[in-house]
Formats: C-alpha cells, structure tokens, sequence
C-alpha cells in the first residue's frame, strides 16, 4: 500500500495528509484542479512545499473530467485512493449549486468508477458532519439516521455515502467514508471561521457572529485528523464503513471567539446576527467507533491548537 493518490492535494486536508504520509516514507500522488473558490496563492504555497518532496507527484486534474481522471487512474495504478478533492462550503452551496453537483456528484461518481476498474484496495473518501442536518440528537451517531440534510453540500456528501455502499456491494470495493467535524489548524481554508475571526480581529473589524454566538461546533485540529487517517489506511473493511472524526467535545462560538482573542492578545467588536440559512446549531461527534478500530482520541486541545493556529497566521499573513 505504499503508491496512495490523494484528490485534493492542495487543499488543507490534503495537503497536510500529504506531507504526512510523505514523511512516512509513502509515494504520493497528488490531484487537484487548484479552482478559484479560495485564493489559490494559499494552494500554491501549499503545493510548493510538497513538490520538494521526495515521492512526491503532482497532476493538474479535475476529477469531474472523466477522461482525464481515467488515464491517470490507469497510467498510476494506485494501491489506496483518498478522495478529498470536492467544492467545499455550506452557504456557497445555495448560490452557485451546479458546482456541487459537478464536483461533489460527478467527480465523486468518476473516482468510484476509476477504483473499480483499477482494482483499489481501498478508497477513503471525505463525507461531512453536514450530513446530520436537522437531527436534534446530540451526539451525532453513524448509526443516525440523515435523511434532512439542509443545504445542497451536506445533500451531496450524503449522496457520496449512499454510492460508495453501492459499489462496495456490487462490486467488492472497500470503502470508508469519513465525517470530518470543523477542521481547523495551520494551512486551513480562509473561507472557514477561523481565518474570518483572525482577519477581524487583526484589522479591528467587526466579527459577523451568527445565531447570536450560540452555535456549538466539534472543533478538531488538523494532526488529530491525519493521524486517524493514517490508522485508517491499512484497515481495510471487508465492506463499507462510515466513521465520524471529530474532538467529541463541542464548543460555542462565543468561546471560541474569546480563545481566538487571548492568543491575538487583541479583540475585535461584534455584530450578533440571527441563523444563516443552511446552517446548523449544533455538531458534536459519537467517536466510539473510531476509539474501537483504530485505538486513537484526540491529542490537541482547543487552546493548543488555537495557539499553533494564530502562530502560523502571523508568519503567513502579517
């Protein structure tokens, strides 16, 4: 299982589990299409540390183009397959749905069709804590059911689900779905929490701070999230898994907020504003399943991972 290909590899999961599996001594391959959603100088930066690397491979390619995917598929013959590649975010997903479908849909269908062809031994594909939608029991369970999903994104992360356990059942592909919970850290996606409230609180503007600050969120660091990934690489299922990775410990946004502030040593002012459409109150992981296959909690508290995060915020940006 040493040649793994990673979809999304300039992105911040990817790129992170890149570097990681790299310094493991894995060959990577790297895929991304480097799209406009977010700056696609952070990509770059992202994508130059890891082109130095030994092992290293990188292919300009959208997964949503068929013909493309398929030739790299063949020409690589990859022995594990991480599909981490997808148009990210919640409430872009309401104006401009058709690239949801695309990516999330279309792409995702070419890469299960790849897997098959190509004889993956198992692909690992990112799912969302979206999924759960409009569940109100807390904490989200795999075993839930998720058939309220409210917003175009989470709909089609749940469709990657329902067609991943097709193809394992049909045609004996391992696969392992993956809800990740609010991924921060170092490197991460400025179109996420973290860098919108470091950017205001760096340049003294004001906070957008939604549903009043009563929002709960799963925050999980980064490393804690590539290392279950990691762990998940040589466990194969004989079928199909769904697996929750998140810190099992949700925090409100208000708090969040003030640990953001402690470590800028600065604060910044707020507007309190109603629920987004789209959005939920409230992710919290039942990460039980995880603990039992792969003997592994989360290291990083909130305030560490907070730190390490502002860290690095001020070397890249200020």
């Amino acid at each position: 299982m040493n040649k793994i290909l990673i979809t999304g590899a300039a992105g911040f999961i990817g790129f992170a589990l890149s570097l990681k599996l790299l310094e493991l001594g894995y060959e990577v391959i790297g895929v991304d299409n480097i799209n406009d959603y977010y700056d696609p100088q952070l990509k770059e930066a992202r994508l130059k540390q890891l082109t130095t690397k030994k092992n290293f491979d990188f292919y300009k390619t959208n997964i949503a183009d068929r013909e493309e995917i398929s030739k790299l598929f063949a020409n690589i013959k990859p022995a594990v397959v991480i599909n981490l590649a997808a148009q990210a975010g919640v409430r872009y997903s309401i104006e401009a749905p058709d690239k949801y479908i695309d990516a999330n849909i279309v792409g995702f269908g070419n890469i299960l069709e790849c897997c098959r062809h190509n004889k993956v031994q198992h692909l690992l594909y990112a799912s969302s804590s979206s999924v759960y939608g409009a569940n109100t029991k807390i904490p989200y369970s795999v075993k839930d059911e998720v058939n309220q999903p409210v917003s175009l994104y989470a709909a089609t992360k749940r469709a990657n689900e329902l067609m991943a356990y097709t193809y394992s059942h049909l045609y004996n592909l391992p696969t392992t779905g993956m809800r990740f919970f609010t991924v921060y850290g170092p490197w991460g996606r400025p179109d996420m929490s973290p860098f919108l409230f470091a950017k205001a609180i760096t340049t003294g503007e004001t906070i957008k701070v939604f549903n009043y600050g009563k929002h709960k969120r799963d925050f999980t660091y980064i490393d804690d999230v590539t290392e279950c990934i990691f762990r998940l690489i040589a466990k194969v299922p004989k079928f199909t898994r769904l697996l929750n990775i998140g810190n099992n410990k949700p925090v409100a946004l208000n708090e969040y907020i003030a640990i953001l502030e402690k470590h800028f040593e600065r604060c910044a002012p707020k507007e309190l504003l109603p629920l987004q459409p789209g959005d939920v109150v409230e992710t919290y992981a039942d990460i039980d399943s995880l603990i039992d296959l792969i003997d592994y909690q989360p290291q990083v508290s909130l305030d560490l991972g907070i730190e390490k995060f502002v860290d690095w915020y001020k070397r890249y940006y200020l």
